[in-house]
């Protein structure tokens, strides 16, 4: 540091190059007067200091500088030739600092815009890394939603027939699900019947003409849908659900619909 140099090598800059010889100049009082010895040696090493403990910054060395001499001038009587020194030196080193500020300051501009670049090209980076991350993900899940369908229709394929009693009893369950898992149920058979309007007011559902496919699909979603609801059934009363007369309108649905069935031989 140029500045920093030339205040060093003035003639009387002697006095503040090492640290205050305490006990060999029997100042007993002097920690108690001084809160923060420093001297130009120190300050020396923390420029040249390499492992990351030194200075960070000009304005931090300007700082210690300043407070050798404000040191000097605080301990010793304003008479005497170390205080007289210290402020000879102190007002140099300030026309010094201020013919040097203008360029401080346009490095410190410089410093925060890169800094600032620096930040953003990272934050741009993470999110970059976030939404591959979350593209990735989702492809995953995607895959393995459609894995477990295949497994699904796998495993409903292999089934065997379902007999007239499961049929029955088949109905009958339909008519205790919920107003919402019964919608569920009938987008399942929406799901393989394109005609079939699962959101109709009235719904006409014949379990004797759906495919083997879709009542073994049904079969596992009404088990599932009971089971949950049997575990929730304390949390609402019937009377105060709102979805309670939408309910009543599908399963009267259902109900005319085993009633058909009913009248046909089996």
């Amino acid at each position: 540091m140029l500045f920093f140099r030339q205040i060093t090598q003035h003639k009387w800059a002697w006095p503040f190059m090492q640290p205050v010889d305490v006990e060999g100049l029997g100042l007993n009082d002097y920690y108690e007067i001084i809160d923060k010895p420093m001297d130009f040696n120190t300050i020396k090493n923390q420029i040249e200091a390499i492992d990351g403990t030194g200075y960070k910054h000009i304005r931090e060395i300007c700082a210690d500088v300043r407070l050798v001499f404000k040191n000097a001038m605080k301990y010793n009587d304003e008479r005497s030739d170390v205080h007289v020194m210290a402020k000879t030196l102190l007002e140099k080193f300030e026309e010094k600092w201020l013919q040097l500020l203008p360029k401080v300051t346009e490095e410190e501009t410089r410093r925060e815009e890169e800094e600032a670049e620096a930040r953003l090209a990272m934050q741009l980076a993470q999110e970059a890394a976030h939404a591959k991350m979350a593209r990735d993900l989702s492809n995953e899940l995607d895959e393995v939603d459609a894995h477990l369908e295949e497994l699904r229709e796998m495993v409903v394929k292999r089934c065997r027939k379902m007999s007239t009693e499961e049929k029955r009893n088949l109905g009958a369950a339909l008519t205790r699900l919920s107003a919402e898992d019964l919608r569920g149920a009938l987008e399942i058979v929406a799901q393989a019947n394109s005609n079939f309007q699962a959101n109709a007011d009235e719904v006409d559902l014949d379990i004797d003409a759906q495919s083997e496919s879709t009542l073994w699909r049904l079969q596992f979603f009404v088990r599932d849908a009971l089971e949950v609801q049997s575990k929730n059934s304390g949390s609402v009363d019937g009377d105060e659900n709102p979805n309670n007369k939408r309910k009543s309108d599908l399963c009267d649905a259902i109900a005319k619909a085993k009633k058909k069935k009913a009248k046909k031989p089996t």
